[in-house]
Order: C-alpha cells, then structure tokens, then sequence
C-alpha cells in the first residue's frame, strides 16, 4: 500500500509491465465453479490483468488495497485543485466516510485522508474562518483513534490562536489532547503535538471561566480515583508545561550571546563589552559620584546592567561585598555556578524580569497547571523527580514572580512524608544546586524570613538525613540562618545546633560559644541545650573504661529497652553486641553510635533500615564484624557502607542487595574477607 506501482520480480504472464495505480480503472472479483481459484481481475487502458492469490484472505486483502489505492489517487487529484469549497467539504466528508468504513486494519487508512487534508489546508491559506471549523468537523472522526499529522497540527494551533472561543476547541479538540496526552510517547520526536496541547490548554485558559476550565481539563485527565490509570499523562503535561514556561522567556534566551554572560554580569561587567547586540543592549558604567563614593567608603557597586526587549526587562545589579567564597572563585574561568549568579541577599546581586502581557499569562496558566499537579498524591512522587534537577532556565529562576509562583510546589514536596517525595528537594548530584539550595535564605528564590527552609530542614530530619555530611553542609553554607531561625524559637533548627554541637561538626571555639549563646537566649533552646548536657555527661559515663565486652539483648526488645540498659552503665569496653532477633529499629543507631570500642554488631532479623546503616557508616568506622542478615536494608543504604574500610566480615543475607552495589562494595572495602549474599540478586 506505501507504493505507487505493482510490479513483479520476474515480469512474466499478464505482467509484463508495471501497471500504475492510476490507471486502474476497474477492478473485479473473479471465480469458477468447480475451480478453487481466488483471482483478480484489473482493467486498465487496452486490456486486463489477471492477478491470482494463494487462498480467499488475500484475495479479499489484495481487492479491498486496490480499490482504498484508486479511491486515495481519485481524491487527491480532485483536493488538489479545489474550485468550489462545498463541493471540498463533501468529497472530504466522503473519504473520511471511507476510511472509517475500510475493512482493512492499518494505520496509512486513517492517516492517509488526515495527510491529503493537511496538504489541502497548507496550500490554501485564505479560508474563512467558518471553512476552517467545517473541515474539522469533517475530519474529527478520524482524530479519535490517530494523532494528527504535524502540518495538521500547526492548522490547529492557528486556530486555537485565532479563535481560542471557538466550540470547536472544546468539542473537536478535547478529545483529540486527551489522547495525544494518554498515548504520547516521546514529544521530541513530534513537538507540534506538543505546541499544539499547550495552544489548546492557553485556549482553554482564554474562556469566561479560564482557570476553572483548565482545572476540570487536569481532573479528567487524572480521573475521579486516587490514581491516574494512564502513566504517561502526567510525564506529558510536564513536558508542555516546561515548554510553555520556557518559551516565556525563549527571547530573552536567544539573546544570551549578545547579552553579559553570568560571569560577566557577576563581575559587574567591568570589562568592556565588544559584542554588537541584536536587541537593544545598554550597560550603564558607574557615575563620577559613584567612584567618588568608592574612594572614600571603599565599598564598590555597579550600577544597574539593562537589557531591554520587546518583551522582556530584566536588571541587574551587583556589589563587591559578596562572600568571601564567592569572590575567590570569581577569578576562576569556568562558568559561576548559577545559584551563586542568581542570589539575591543583601551582598549579592539582585535581578528582575519583567515580562510582557500574553508572555505573563502564559506563565501564570502553566505554573498554575504544575500547583495542580503538585495537589494529586499519585502524581506528586514522579512530579517531584520531574522537577529535582531544575528543569528551568535561568532567567526564569531569577524572575521573582516565577519563583513566587513556583514556591507552592516546593512548599508541596517539603510537607509530604514521603521520603521520595521530599528527598527531590536535594540536588540530583554533587555539585549541582537543588531546591533546598534555591529557597534556602540567601538563595534566588527566598522570599520569606527561611519559614520553607526550616520546613525543608524539618522533613528531612525527620527522614533518613540527620546526618554529619548534611549537618557538615549547613554549618559551612547555612549556619547563619540556622541561628537566626533558631534565636527566634524555632525549634527545628535549635535541634540543627544542639546535634551541630553533640556530633562535633563546628571545630571554631568562637563559633560554639555563639551556638550555645544562640541556645540559651530562648526557652526550648536552653531546654534543649540542657539535655544535650546531661547526654553528654551520659555519654561520658557510658564511655568510660570499664564494663562487659560482649552483650546480648533478650529477643524482642525494643529501642526504648536499648536505649535504657546503655544509660545504666559503663560500656566503654563492649566490642560485641547482639541484637539478633530484637525488635530495634533504624532509631537506635543513635545510641549504637556512642560505643567507642564496638568491633562487633549483629542485627539479624531485626527492623534496622538504610536510615540507621547511614548513621553507623560515619560514626562506626572501625567496626570489623557486621550481621545485616533478614533486614529490610537497600542498596541506598548499603552504599554507605563503603566508608568503613575496617569491616572484615559482612553478612547481607536475604536482603534486598543488587549485584551492582556488591560489586562496588567488593571495590571500596579492601579488608572484606568474608561475605554471605545468599538469597539475594547478587547470589
């Protein structure tokens, strides 16, 4: 059916020739009584040709391509050379009736007519308004189990442009974006049907209602339980979503290379610029009042760098007080991180965007689409993955109504227990900023006096993140929020400093004495700094020299009977402990940690998790022994364990290990000599 001639390898009997589809002129049934021959009878100019299949099927299949052949080459020849659109719209109507009617089941039946409409719609661009909606009409049947074609696609996005109140968007186009948005795969292999979702979503926005009607769009989309039966429809919004927000400011992208580069609007643009600017571009050098000003207060500022468009403003302005770690890696060549060109605190440079008018609605519909999204619990887990690396760019991270918006989600992540939810706040990988980094104070995005940064802390605290390496992060990035939050009582980040203190993370005399200062200025802080007192004291009477060197609890105990038998006493000495068969849990890795001589560990069958392994992994380091048999451990907390570089024997039994960490773990740790990996996928 994809090709325009019949031929035969060997050109012998009736088909000497190739025959052209074209010049098909009839084509019949032929059979004998008595003979079971399935043949096909085509007349052509000057004669006939006899065609003979193997049985009646591909007889049937062979006749009914023929005739679909002719009845295409006819329609094509008479919508290419329209005179009067009533009788188009009728010869339309009819092929689509055609196809719908086929009895052949390929995918070229359907798309065959919406490709010859496309064609026709492409090559006649003065039809009325009311001609446009006739042939959608006409061709809405086909669109229900078929994409459109891209030619097709971009009619339609005219159309939602032109007339986005049409009756047509909301009766024609719906379901035709319901099933581009529950089938699509790949949007980078069709992206007009991807514009044209986003047009049909801003038309949707354009109606009396606006939001309203986008939010009943998005509910249908989800449907009415408490999952979404089709994977692939939130992974599409976002696409669109992400595309639509960039092409607020795609202008403005596209004139990066004429504009200051991050590094140079860091350094203030000091250097002068050479480049000749396709929009507008206009830098403003420091006043005679303003160097004056530097001579006498020694404190350096620019004025504002202007980049001005027909649909974008964004200044930018810039001190020399930054951080001392900012201004030491502004020297260096490469590229500036893009958090640290985008701060906004009182030493950093500040920006804002302004957008223009249809620019700001289209933003205000999509990030409103993604605070919809972010409200569906289903959707929130892989909405968060979505997002985690950042996928905006960053004239939008530094557009303050954008981050404004964009606040919500965030707020939505850092409230959901889920560790796979909130853990998405945290940058996708090492030296790479995240959200947590964004909306922390000091970043681009904060707006507030850190309310979502203690919340952020808060959550992944409550997790599997109280730890020295993200506690030893805050204390050299975040400390000083950290003591202002917490001088003004909040008691997430009063517990921030008591563990900064208990775990020995700030080496600086001066600056534990302003922690324990910060503490005791406040009522939960100087309870809170009291007890870490009387732990510490605990501590030092557990640790001191002395007491059994092997222990063994009773089967099912719990934390709570742990954490009571090692405040009775002396245990500096214990090198082996037993909690086989108890009920402990991750929780008690905070008293595990303060045995200073355990060699020795065994947690077989027990609740002990990758939360707890962490902890063990950066405090335990010279433990030798370890029994992980029957835990519910992972490789997330398995992988830590690469840091203890004195185990020698490591039983991990009936866990969840995969063969890749087992490998990596054979790599990190030299002095492993014995291992059980029985029942596991690395068995």
């Amino acid at each position: 059916m994809h090709v325009f001639f019949l031929f035969l390898l060997q050109p012998t009997g009736y088909m000497e020739n190739s025959v052209s589809y074209s010049a098909i002129e009839d084509v019949q049934l032929l059979s004998w009584e008595n003979a079971p021959k399935y043949c096909l009878q085509l007349t052509v100019p000057g004669g006939t040709v006899l065609l003979q299949a193997a049985n009646s099927y591909l007889r049937d299949q062979w006749f009914h391509s023929l005739q679909w052949k002719k009845k295409i080459y006819k329609y094509k020849k008479v919508l290419s050379n329209p005179s009067r659109w009533e009788v188009v719209l009728k010869e339309i109507r009819t092929l689509v009736d055609m196809a719908l009617t086929s009895p052949l089941q390929d995918d070229s039946i359907n798309q065959a007519p919406l490709e010859i409409v496309s064609k026709l719609l492409s090559e006649n661009t003065n039809l009325t308004t009311q001609e446009h909606e006739n042939i959608i009409v006409a061709i809405a049947p086909l669109l229900e189990n078929n994409h459109p074609p891209p030619d097709l696609c971009e009619f339609f996005c005219k159309h939602c442009r032109e007339r986005p109140r049409s009756m047509v968007v909301i009766e024609v186009f719906t379901p035709v974006v319901q099933r581009i948005l529950k089938h699509n795969m790949d949007f980078g292999k069709c992206p007009r049907l991807r514009l044209f979702t986003q047009e049909y979503i801003l038309a949707l926005n354009e109606l009396n209602a606006g939001m309203e009607v986008v939010k009943k769009f998005i509910q249908s989309m989800h449907g009415p339980t408490g999952h979404c039966p089709h994977p692939r429809v939130l992974p599409n919004l976002v696409a669109v979503c992400l595309a639509a927000i960039y092409s607020c400011y795609e202008e403005f992208i596209n004139s990066r290379d004429n504009s200051p580069s991050l590094k140079e609007i860091r350094n203030g643009c000091q250097q002068p610029c050479d480049r000749k600017p396709t929009l507008p571009l206009r830098l403003l050098h420091p006043s005679p009042d303003l160097v004056s000003q530097e001579a006498t207060l020694s404190e350096a500022r620019l004025k504002s760098v202007v980049v001005a468009s027909s649909e974008i403003h964004v200044e930018v302005e810039h001190t020399s007080t930054a951080k001392p770690a900012l201004t030491a890696s502004a020297g260096n060549d490469s590229e500036p991180n893009l958090i640290d060109c985008l701060m906004v605190s009182p030493a950093c440079s500040t920006m804002s965007i302004e957008l223009g008018p249809q620019a700001d609605r289209t933003l205000g519909c999509y990030v409103e689409i993604l605070k919809l999204l972010s409200d569906y619990d289903d959707w929130r887990p892989s909405l968060a993955s979505l997002l985690q690396p950042i996928p905006f760019p960053k004239e939008a991270l530094a557009h303050e109504k954008f981050t404004k918006e964009l606040k919500y989600v965030i707020q939505r992540f850092a409230e959901d227990p889920r560790q796979e939810v909130h853990s998405c706040l945290l940058s996708v990988r090492a030296g790479k900023d995240g959200w947590f980094q964004l909306y922390s104070p000091g970043g681009v995005a904060c707006d507030d006096d850190g309310e979502l940064f203690a919340s952020m802390v808060h959550i992944l605290m409550g997790s599997c993140y109280k730890t020295k390496k993200f506690l030893l992060s805050l204390a050299e990035n975040k400390l000083g929020p950290c003591m202002l939050l917490a001088l003004r009582g909040n008691q997430t980040m009063v517990e921030i400093l008591c563990l900064m203190l208990e775990y020995n993370i700030i080496d600086n005399h001066d600056s534990q004495l302003q922690i324990i200062s910060t503490l005791q200025s406040t009522r939960v802080g100087k309870r809170m700094y009291e007890q870490l007192c009387d732990r510490q004291r605990e501590l030092r009477e557990l640790q001191r020299k002395g007491g059994p060197t092997r222990l063994t609890l009773p089967s099912k105990s719990t934390d709570a009977d742990l954490a009571r038998l090692l405040s009775s006493g002396s245990f500096g000495n214990l090198e082996n402990l037993s909690l086989a068969f108890t009920n402990v849990t991750s929780a008690c890795a905070e008293h595990l940690i303060k045995l200073p001589s355990l060699k020795q560990l065994n947690l077989w069958s027990t609740q002990f998790g990758d939360a707890g392994l962490r902890l063990l992994s950066e405090h335990l380091t010279m433990l030798q022994v370890l029994n992980l048999c029957e835990t519910p451990v992972t490789d997330a907390g398995l992988l830590a364990l690469s840091s203890m570089k004195s185990l020698c024997s490591l039983n991990m039994n009936s866990t969840k290990l995969s063969a890749d960490t087992y490998e990596d773990l054979k790599a990190k740790l030299p002095n492993l000599k014995e291992v059980d990996v029985r029942y596991t996928e690395a068995w």
